[in-house]
């Protein structure tokens, strides 16, 4: 497949695929002309990519844990690399529910009396 398909079937731009070769996240060959080409799986591996980058990993860390994903081998570290991340997004998302949780609070209190806000009236919806 070649890198526009790729980028076509998965979202991602040409511009992250190559950025991903250069930080060895993904593979690719060569065509005779130069031209990149990607297994079919590839198309899996940058959703995986996309998914670990949306969990805030960096690109450091998934290179070090694609190896693991890619030859299904489970090792003590990379289980505890694995735990890491997990408790590191844990915490993230105990930290935006305490931010929800807040700001559901400021809604709340800006709408009653004691406020001491002028309370306008929604627009008429359609």
């Amino acid at each position: 497949m070649r890198i526009g398909d790729l980028a076509a079937s998965t979202g991602v731009s040409v511009r992250a695929l190559r950025y991903y070769e250069q930080q060895g996240l993904l593979a690719s060959d060569r065509s005779p002309r130069g031209q990149r080409r990607y297994p079919d799986e590839a198309a899996d591996r940058v959703r995986l990519i996309q998914q670990l980058y949306a969990a805030g990993l960096s690109s450091r860390t998934i290179a070090d844990l694609l190896p693991c994903v890619t030859s299904q081998v489970s090792t003590p570290e990379s289980r505890a690399r694995l735990a890491a991340e997990r408790d590191r997004i844990d915490a993230q998302i105990a930290q935006l529910k305490a931010a929800r949780d807040r700001l559901d609070a400021v809604i709340t209190y800006s709408t009653s009396p004691q406020s001491g806000c002028r309370v306008e009236a929604d627009p008429p919806t359609a």
